[in-house]
């Protein structure tokens, strides 16, 4: 908890009432020049909780920070009670060349969490980052979207066998939370076995804004707020439907060709429906996969070319009263 103090750093502090914008050095390019991560931090006058919101660990996954930078800019945060620690792109060197890696590193930040100051470079740049801005935080929410080619329904990933994990989970208000423990290097992971409670929020597609996503990523914040106590408006949000998702399937391709995808992301399928079709150019020799159980799609292909093995769609299973229950909004 924030109580009544300043948010402190390395090479800083923020008091309460207070707001500060930096550009925080976590490492060095080959010219000695530094590497820096834009990060702000708008402490309350009032006490409570502090909370960390990240985005672009891969640096082409854009729809977070815009959803992190209104949070920072555009909402009115005079009467927050607690600290909001806003971190819009934590991979500056993928962002800048729009890679999901890091670029001249070759290594998945996302993976090198907790860091260690002695190690690799990509590591060192995580110490920078998670002993600075995601240790003091007692929750955190970290934004990411789906690989290039491919796309997320909104969905929420947690450890919800950790109480608090999944209080946080439940307050976002996403209909889907899958859930596990982070892998190993996650920001999620590592920061939730640090006791920092934290989720992930998938949404959408590399390279884009999304507007209806972000807007609906907004609400989530704004929910967690209001769940957590760091502002008094709002309330917290009941998303229609919600299902805990532990059983899942990556659907592959069986075949190399043209995919006819015959259902969107989020879209409810049945066992046995015709999940999608692979031709050859002259739609010949087709191959069709049926849904192996009924479920939500939680992504699917954007790029319709595929070689055999190649990721088609993300399956996860729904039991029979969670079914109907979509199936009916879908009507409506």
């Amino acid at each position: 908890m924030t109580v009544g103090g300043a948010f402190t750093y390395d090479g800083g502090s923020v008091a309460p009432g207070e707001r500060r914008n930096l550009r925080y050095r976590i490492s060095e390019t080959y010219l000695g020049d530094p590497v820096r991560i834009p990060v702000t931090i708008v402490n309350g006058e009032r006490s409570g909780p502090t909370v960390f919101l990240s985005a672009a660990a891969h640096g082409d996954e854009l729809n977070g920070i815009e959803v992190v930078r209104e949070v920072a800019f555009e909402w009115d945060l005079t009467d927050l009670a607690g600290t909001v620690v806003c971190l819009p792109v934590l991979n500056v060197p993928g962002f800048l060349t729009q890679q999901r890696y890091l670029p001249i590193y070759d290594r998945d930040l996302n993976r090198s969490f907790p860091g260690n100051p002695s190690s690799t470079s990509a590591k060192r740049m995580a110490d920078r980052i998670f002993r600075n801005f995601v240790e003091p935080c007692d929750f955190g929410l970290d934004f990411h979207t789906s690989t290039r080619g491919r796309t997320n329904m909104l969905h929420v990933r947690a450890d919800m066998a950790q109480e608090e994990v999944a209080r946080l989970a439940y307050a976002f208000g996403a209909s889907v939370v899958v859930d596990g423990a982070g892998s190993d290097g996650t920001l999620r992971g590592e920061a939730t076995r640090a006791d920092v409670p934290t989720v992930t929020v998938e949404m959408g597609e590399a390279h884009r804004f999304e507007r209806g996503l972000i807007d609906d990523a907004l609400d989530g914040v704004e929910s967690v707020f209001a769940e957590f106590g760091l502002q008094d408006r709002g309330a917290v949000r009941w998303p229609g439907w919600r299902t805990v998702v532990t059983e899942k399937a990556w659907i592959r391709a069986e075949a190399g060709g043209l995919v006819d995808l015959h259902y969107e992301r989020g879209g409810l399928v049945r066992e046995g429906d015709r999940l999608y079709t692979i031709t050859d150019p002259f739609k010949a020799d087709g191959v069709s996969v049926d849904a192996p159980f009924t479920g939500v799609l939680l992504g699917v292909l954007e790029n319709p070319v595929v070689y055999p093995g190649n990721p088609v769609c993300h399956l996860a299973e729904l039991d029979e009263e969670t079914a109907r229950t979509v199936e009916r909004r879908i009507e409506r």
